[in-house]
């Protein structure tokens, strides 16, 4: 299982009213946006929340809530909410509404264009040419 589908849709609709909002497929789940900035995920069975670390330490003394660590280092300002503490509406809206409200505190992240390629560091600029002078 990668993760939770009938979590994502209970959490889409939630979110779906917001401007800038977009899902993007990210570390084996899914994410969800607004404005750019990364506000709420599901992974496996969890809740992942971007709430900043104010709330996160509040959160983490609470029970069904654990810090965001999937890869052996945990995320400051960030939880992971156990799928009890989702399973009711008002667990849910609770946990998203605290996601969006920090997130929103943010600054837009700009839309990139397409990448250009950049060039080594170690790499010598492109040679010049000389112009050829005429004989006289």
């Amino acid at each position: 299982m990668a993760f939770d589908l009938a979590l994502a849709d209970r959490v889409r609709p939630l979110l779906r009213r917001l401007s800038g909002f977009e899902e993007k497929a990210l570390f084996g789940g899914i994410g969800f946006l607004v404005h750019g900035n990364m506000c709420i995920g599901v992974w496996k069975e969890f809740l992942i929340l971007r709430v900043g670390t104010d709330v996160a330490d509040t959160l983490l003394g609470e029970p069904h809530f654990r810090p965001f660590d999937i890869t052996g280092r945990a995320m400051a300002g960030w939880v992971m909410a156990e799928p009890e503490a989702v399973a009711s509406r008002d667990g849910l809206e609770r946990c998203v509404s605290l996601a969006v409200d920090f997130v929103l505190t943010l600054p837009p992240k700009l839309v990139a264009g397409p990448a250009r390629p950049r060039r080594s560091r170690t790499a010598k600029p492109p040679a010049r040419k000389r112009p050829r002078r005429s004989p006289d």
